[in-house]
C-alpha cells in the first residue's frame, strides 16, 4: 500500500481556487490578484482533474415507469424520485428565485464567483474558515457528486459535503470544465433537475407536482420561493415538517427577488401574505416499488421486475434508468379476476389465498394478462398483504391436484400407449409398483359409481384416481415428468418439494436431504403421486401449461412484457426465450378435446351450471388428499387461465366451503370445482362478455387409437 502524501498546504490550496478565477476569465471589474500571487502563477493553466467524473445529464438517475398495455401507470420505480425537465419547461419564478437566493451573478460570471474567492482568501488569511457563496455552477458540479458519482456510497458522498479547502479546489476544477462543456441555461436547468427538495424528491418538476399538484413551467411566486428557499437545507425549510420556518425562508427569497429587480414590491408583498399553500399529507409522491400498485396489479408488476431481471437488466438499471416498461397487463380482465377472488376469498381471510393468472395463448407468444389473488402485494399480513408473490413462485406447496392428470394423458398419448377413445382400467382402489422399491403406492377413488374400464374422456372429466396412477405407471414417471417440463412446467419442476431452489450449500444439513436438495424432476423420478398433483407449483406457470394446449402445442415464455423504451425513448431489446413446439399440434388438439367435458358433465359442471356458464372450452379440477389445496385450470376462446385456491398461512388446514371460503376441518373439504372454478366462471363471464364462442378443436384422427410409440407431427385439423 503506497503512503500517503502529505497533506495539501491550505495557502496554496486556496492561491490555486483564486487562480482557477482568473484563468476562467471571470475576474471581475476591480478584482485584484490576491496577494502573494506572482506574476509567474499567472500561466497556471487549468488541468484535467484525474479520476474527476463526467458530468452526464443522461446518468442523472431517472424513475422508471412500469404501464399496463393501454399505457396507464401502474408503478414507479425509483431510487430517486425525478422526472426530466428542461430550461423552457422551467417557469422563470422559478429561474429568478433560485438565482436571487443562490447566485445572482450567475449570468454574468463564469464557473466561479472572483469576489467569493477573494474573501475566502482574505479570511483565510486571517485564519478563518472558507467561507461559501459557491456559485450554481460550483453547486451543480457538489449535487452531481452526491446523488449521481456517489449516490451508493456513503464515505465519498460525505467527503463530497466537507466543508474543506481540497473540496472546494476539486468542485471548482470540474465547474470550470462543466462550464466550457455547457451553455449557462443548461447548467441551471441541470441543477434544478438534480437538487433534492426532501426526501425522495429530487429536481423542480417533481417537486412542483409533489409539494403544490403543479408543474414546473406553471410555478407561481410564492411557490417558486418556497422551493427555492429549500434548496439550502430541504430538512430545516421542509414545509410539512417545519412550516415556520418553511415561511420565513420562503418570505427571505422573495425579499430577495425584490432586491435584485426581478420582482416589483408590489408583487412581493402579495406573495410574502400568501399561505405556503401545500398539497395535504405531502409531499406527494408514488411509492418507489411494485408494493404501490394498484391490488389487482402488484403481483403482475413484480414478475414483470423479475422477468426483466432475469433478462439482463440489473435492479439498479430499472431503478434510476428512467425506462417506460410498457407490459401486457389487461386492466379490465385484470380488474375482472380480482373482483372474482375477493369475492370468493376475502383478502383478509386467515390463512386462505385464492390466486389466478391469465394468459392469451399464441403461437408466437404467450402475453400475461393478469396475475391476481385475493392477497395484495406488500408487507402489511394484516391487511392480507404478502411481500411473496405467490402467483408467480411455486407458492402453492400442496399441489394442483388431479389437474396434473393432464400431463399423463399428454404423456400417453405421445407414447401411444393409448388413445382418445381408449377406455382405462379403474377399480375402485389398487397398490402400484414403486419404482426402486419392494413396496407398493395404495391408491383408491375418491367416491364410489365410478365404470371400470371407463373412458379417457370420461375419466378426464370425472378424474378417478386409480384410473390415472395406471395410467402413470404404463406410460412411465419420467415420461409424465417431462411432459410437465414440456407443457409448461419451468420453474415449478427446477424447484425442490418446498418450492424453493434446490439447497446446494454442503454446510447446511439440509442439503443431504433429497426433498430439500433436489429439484421436483428429480424428486417425483420414484414418486407415483406426482399424477395426483401433491407437489409445489406455480399458478402461472398452469395457466401457460393451458396456453401451450390451446396453441397447438407451442409453448412461450409467459412474457409480461410488450416493449422498454430508455429515457430519450429509444427501443431496448429484451432477451426472451424462443417459443417452441413442444408436442404435435394433433395431440394438443387431442388433449384440448379430452377436456372440453369438464364443465358439462365434469367436476366443474355444477359449478358452470350456477354460473350461467355455456361456453364451450377446456378445463380440469384438481383437489389435493386432505384439502388443503384446490384448483381448476381451464380455457376459452384466446384465454388460458388457472385459478387456485389454497393455504396460506402458518398452520394450514383443510380449505371449506363456505361464505367465506375458510380453514377448518369440514369432514368433506372443498374441492376444485366447488371453490376454484367459481371465480373463473365469475371473471371469464365479465371478460368475454358477447364475445362469439371459439369451438375447442376436435381430436386428432392419429390420436384416436394407441400407437406404437412414435410421435409424428400431424397438421391441424
Amino acid at each position: 500500500m503506497t503512503a500517503p502524501g502529505p497533506a495539501p498546504d491550505r495557502s496554496r490550496l486556496l492561491r490555486r481556487l483564486a487562480l482557477l478565477c482568473v484563468v476562467a476569465g471571470v475576474v471581475a471589474t476591480g478584482f485584484l490578484v490576491p496577494l502573494g500571487v506572482g506574476i509567474d502563477d499567472l500561466s497556471y493553466q487549468v488541468p484535467t482533474v484525474s479520476g474527476g467524473p463526467d458530468i452526464d445529464p443522461a446518468k442523472v438517475p431517472l424513475a422508471t415507469t412500469v404501464q399496463d398495455r393501454n399505457g396507464a401507470t401502474i408503478a414507479t420505480l425509483y431510487a430517486q424520485y425525478r422526472t426530466p425537465v428542461s430550461y423552457a419547461q422551467i417557469a422563470p419564478t422559478m429561474t429568478a428565485a433560485i438565482l436571487a437566493v443562490e447566485d445572482r451573478r450567475f449570468f454574468d460570471e463564469s464557473a466561479l464567483d472572483p469576489t467569493s474567492i477573494a474573501r475566502a482568501v482574505v479570511n483565510n488569511a486571517s485564519g478563518g474558515d472558507l467561507q461559501g457563496a459557491s456559485t450554481i455552477t460550483q453547486q451543480y458540479v457538489k449535487n452531481y457528486l452526491i446523488d449521481v458519482v456517489d449516490r451508493d456510497d456513503p464515505a465519498e458522498q460525505a467527503a463530497d459535503r466537507a466543508d474543506t479547502v481540497g473540496r472546494k479546489v476539486r468542485e471548482a476544477e470540474i465547474a470550470v470544465q462543466v462550464s466550457h462543456a455547457m451553455s449557462k441555461q443548461d447548467v441551471l436547468a441541470g441543477y434544478l433537475d438534480l437538487v433534492e427538495f426532501s426526501g425522495s424528491v429530487y429536481g423542480v418538476a417533481t417537486a412542483a407536482q409533489a409539494y403544490f399538484g403543479t408543474t414546473a413551467s406553471a410555478l407561481t411566486v410564492p411557490q417558486a420561493a418556497l422551493l427555492a428557499g429549500m434548496v439550502n437545507n430541504p430538512t430545516l425549510d421542509n414545509p410539512y415538517t417545519h412550516p415556520q420556518q418553511a415561511l420565513a425562508r420562503r418570505n427571505v427569497v422573495i425579499d430577495a427577488m425584490v432586491q435584485d429587480g426581478s420582482l416589483d414590491a408590489a408583487a412581493g408583498a402579495t406573495a410574502k401574505a400568501a399561505p405556503l399553500g401545500v398539497l395535504a399529507n405531502g409531499p406527494v409522491v408514488p411509492g418507489s416499488t411494485c408494493m404501490s400498485a394498484r391490488p389487482d396489479a402488484g403481483f403482475f408488476c413484480a414478475y414483470a421486475v423479475s422477468y426483466l431481471e432475469q433478462a439482463g437488466f440489473t435492479d439498479d438499471q430499472l431503478a434510476t434508468g428512467g425506462y417506460t416498461i410498457r407490459t401486457t397487463l389487461d386492466p379490465a380482465a385484470s380488474q375482472a379476476i380480482k373482483d372474482a377472488v375477493d369475492a370468493d376469498v376475502p383478502t383478509t381471510q386467515n390463512g386462505v389465498a385464492n390466486t389466478f393468472a391469465l394468459v392469451q395463448p399464441g403461437a408466437t407468444g404467450h402475453q400475461v394478462l393478469a396475475m391476481v389473488a385475493n392477497r395484495n402485494y406488500g408487507t402489511d399480513a394484516g391487511a392480507g398483504e404478502t411481500a411473496t408473490n405467490i402467483v408467480a413462485d411455486p407458492s402453492n406447496v400442496f399441489g394442483a391436484g388431479s389437474s396434473f392428470k393432464i400431463f399423463t394423458t399428454a404423456a400417453a398419448l405421445e407414447a401411444g400407449t393409448v388413445g382418445f377413445d381408449s377406455a382405462l382400467p379403474d377399480p375402485s382402489s389398487a397398490c402400484f409398483p414403486v419404482p426402486g422399491s419392494r413396496t407398493c403406492y395404495p391408491v383408491h377413488n375418491d367416491g364410489a359409481g365410478y365404470p371400470d374400464p371407463i373412458s379417457l374422456q370420461d375419466a378426464l372429466a370425472t378424474s378417478p384416481n386409480v384410473a390415472f396412477v395406471g395410467l402413470e405407471e404404463k406410460t412411465g414417471l419420467p415420461a409424465v415428468i417431462a411432459m410437465a417440463q414440456k407443457l409448461g412446467l419451468r420453474t415449478t419442476l427446477a424447484s425442490n418439494d418446498v418450492g424453493r431452489p434446490p439447497i446446494t450449500d454442503p454446510a447446511d444439513p439440509l442439503s443431504k436431504n433429497p426433498q430439500y436438495d433436489q429439484p421436483q424432476s428429480q424428486y417425483y423420478q420414484g414418486k407415483p403421486s406426482f399424477t395426483l398433483g401433491d407437489s409445489p407449483v406455480s399458478t402461472l406457470e398452469m395457466a401457460n401449461v393451458s396456453a401451450t394446449i390451446l396453441s397447438g402445442g407451442v409453448w412461450c415464455p409467459p412474457t409480461p412484457i410488450l416493449s422498454v423504451t430508455d429515457r430519450t425513448g429509444a427501443q431496448v431489446p429484451v432477451n426472451q426465450q424462443p417459443c417452441a413446439q413442444v408436442v404435435p399440434p394433433g395431440l394438443a388438439h387431442t388433449l384440448a378435446a379430452g377436456l372440453s367435458r369438464d364443465t358439462t358433465i365434469g367436476t366443474s359442471a355444477a359449478a358452470a351450471s350456477a354460473a350461467g356458464w355455456t361456453h364451450p372450452g377446456i378445463g380440469k379440477t384438481g383437489t389435493t388428499n386432505a384439502s388443503e389445496s384446490v384448483a381448476f385450470v381451464g380455457g376459452v376462446d384466446d384465454y388460458a387461465a388457472a385459478s387456485m385456491v389454497f393455504a396460506d398461512g402458518p398452520h394450514p388446514q383443510e380449505v371449506c366451503p363456505g361464505t367465506p371460503v375458510h380453514l377448518g376441518q369440514c369432514g368433506s373439504g372443498a374441492f376444485g370445482g366447488t371453490v376454484a372454478a367459481p371465480p373463473y366462471f365469475a371473471a371469464m363471464k365479465a371478460i368475454l362478455g358477447g364475445q362469439p364462442d371459439v369451438p375447442v378443436p376436435p381430436p386428432d384422427p392419429a390420436y384416436l387409437e394407441p400407437r406404437d410409440g412414435s410421435s409424428t407431427v400431424h397438421a391441424p385439423n
